[in-house]
């Protein structure tokens, strides 16, 4: 959500700050701008829209000349994403440039505070009152930059991650996080600071991951590290091992095409590191199987596509382990009170490891005394900071919004969770446990043979381009499969659909069923095909086109449907949206990494 770069060195900071804003494109966003100081002052130019059109104004940053500067790609939380609204942020005299992501919670006493003072606002945003507070403590501290900030930060109140630049101090940008994500990192070339490493990688792969509260001062050949008792402190260095190229789409259409064809590759890195011997093992657990013996309820807290492979970890554990599990979407979590029992466990499961709900329900469990495992795709994120202790998913770097291979991931490490919980608890071993072993195994090469046979769901796609609904069903977990399938279809094609449990079906969603509805019946389970098949035959008769997401040759459910797939569902929701024009990688109004509430 939203998007940070900051740059000082030895090359012309506006191509730098515009080639690192179009990395973190996929984060989402709908304006932009950057500050440069050219030595004498900052230059400030922002724009509504898409990150082409800041290009265009600066030509390609040639317009905006210095060593130093900042820039933004901004997703409205205050204010309508215009211009005015746009970041950066400043002050009267334009000395002091802020960009911001998160939120903050307390912008409107700060404003009354400050219009009191004097000071005048021209926008609707939070972030404008950091501009204001920088200048009054700059002022008051006598031109400390450090000072100014951190008297700044003790009133901010909310999640956010800031990057300053100050006209006095024409070579520094200082940069400063709390929950949100904002690594910084140095070169030859000079010292950077963004939001996700892929804006950094072509100059550095050696970053800091700051820790709340610690300000880093960028300058031309070194950063330094401040506490809030403005003194100075260290943070480690960090080395990112993945390459480069893939962040890039090699030769794919689209990011999300690219990411789906790579989900064998991540569900073999996901799965291979864990079988050894014929055993599950999962090093990072932290649990003994005596400990997992004496779990006696496990809570699985999550958002959107993490959710809904929380919903299959719930089935699949309790199925495997006999662990009672609740699944919760963690923005419902907190509020609803939840009474933690002893000996549980909370898993949060986060692609980002930086989503702002998630991060509250696993600060409120260890509050409580709960044991904390994260299951994270990104290293060094907050959430693995915070754990107790975390599960990496190692599905690489995901560019496009809407997840895909990050979400394998996770149904896989789901699946790893429940047979290793189950084998130590005595539930699962000998030729079961084998089975399972071989089966996952062979996970990756059966996805994809899946993914080769596209052509059958790009011209089944091609039908639906002027859908408006269309309906997705299933049970246990082709329910909770259903949902990511529907997800994935509202967020790239912006067809309204909705997934249902399908015996719920007669409990009133069936009034919407009407002549020509498409409705696809995921059925993957063989003890439910009888079931399934009664369920796709009540829409039928009511005049629905049934499309059957199943198994190679489950006969009986191919008869009872209208057409049949065997490929993911994720590839039907981009062949639909390719089909009617829709930006894929980056759908309107949806941000990669969720880190406001």
């Amino acid at each position: 959500m939203c998007g940070i770069v900051g740059y000082t060195g030895k090359q012309q900071a506006g191509p730098i700050i515009l080639e690192g804003l179009a990395k973190l494109e996929y984060r989402g966003y709908d304006s932009t701008g950057m500050a440069v100081h050219d030595g004498t002052r900052l230059h400030i130019q922002k724009a509504a829209g898409r990150l082409g059109v800041l290009e265009n104004i600066t030509r390609g940053g040639a317009l905006m000349p210095g060593f130093a500067g900042i820039g933004h790609t901004r997703w409205a939380t205050h204010g309508v994403p215009e211009e005015v609204n746009a970041h950066p942020h400043f002050n009267k005299d334009k000395t002091i440039a802020v960009v911001q992501n998160g939120i903050i919670e307390n912008y409107i006493p700060l404003r009354r505070r400050m219009e009191k003072k004097g000071y005048a606002f021209i926008s609707e945003t939070d972030t404008e009152v950091i501009a204001h507070n920088l200048d009054w403590y700059y002022r008051k501290y006598g031109g400390d930059p450090v000072k100014a900030i951190v008297h700044t930060l003790l009133r901010l109140e909310g999640s956010y991650a800031i990057a300053c630049m100050f006209a006095d101090h024409p070579e520094e940008v200082y940069a400063v996080r709390r929950d949100c994500p904002l690594i910084v990192g140095h070169s030859a070339e000079g010292s950077f600071a963004a939001s996700d490493a892929t804006a950094l990688l072509k100059y550095t792969r050696d970053v800091y991951y700051i820790g709340s509260g610690t300000i880093a001062a960028l300058r031309p050949e070194e950063i330094g590290f401040y506490n809030l008792d403005e003194e100075e402190t260290e943070v480690p260095l960090s080395h990112i091992d993945w390459d480069a190229a893939a962040a890039e789409k090699g030769g794919y259409d689209h990011f999300m095409l690219k990411e789906m064809y790579e989900q064998p590759q991540t569900v073999r890195d996901t799965i291979s590191p864990r079988l050894r011997d014929g055993r599950i093992v999962i090093d990072e657990l932290g649990l003994s199987d005596e400990d997992i013996r004496r779990t006696e309820k496990i809570y699985i807290v999550a958002c959107g596509s993490a959710y809904h492979a929380g919903m299959t970890g719930k089935y699949v554990i309790e199925g495997l382990a006999r662990i009672p599990v609740e699944t919760d979407l963690a923005s419902e979590f907190r509020y609803r009170n939840p009474i933690f029992v002893k000996n549980s466990l909370l898993i949060v499961v986060s692609q980002s490891g930086e989503t702002a709900d998630t991060l509250a329900a696993l600060r409120l469990a260890k509050e409580n005394g709960v044991r904390v495992l994260g299951i994270v795709n990104v290293v060094g994120s907050t959430i693995a900071r915070e754990a107790d202790n975390v599960m990496y998913t190692w599905a690489g770097p995901e560019i496009a919004v809407a997840t895909t291979k990050a979400y394998s991931a996770q149904l896989c490490a789901m699946y790893l969770l429940g047979m290793k919980f189950a084998e130590a608890r005595g539930e699962l071993a000998g030729e079961a446990l084998a089975a399972m072993l071989e089966d996952l195994r062979r996970l990756p090469d059966q996805i994809e043979l899946t993914l080769n046979n596209h052509e059958l769901i790009r011209r089944f796609a091609n039908r639906y381009i002027a859908a408006r609904d269309i309906f997705f069903i299933g049970r246990g977990i082709d329910y909770a499969i259903s949902l990511e399938g529907s997800l994935k279809l509202k967020e790239i094609s912006y067809i309204h659909s909705e997934a249902y449990a399908a015996g719920e079906l007669k409990h009133g969603t069936i009034s919407l069923m009407e002549e020509g509805t498409l409705v696809a019946a995921v059925s993957t389970q063989p003890a439910l095909y009888d079931k399934m098949i009664s369920n796709m035959e009540q829409v039928r008769s009511r005049g629905a086109f049934v499309l059957a997401v199943t198994n190679v040759g489950n006969e009986s459910i191919d008869r009872a449907a209208d057409y049949v797939i065997h490929i993911p569902l994720q590839l039907f929701a981009y062949y639909i949206a390719c089909s009617r024009g829709c930006d894929v990688d980056k759908p309107r109004n949806l941000a990669k990494s969720v880190t406001v509430e």
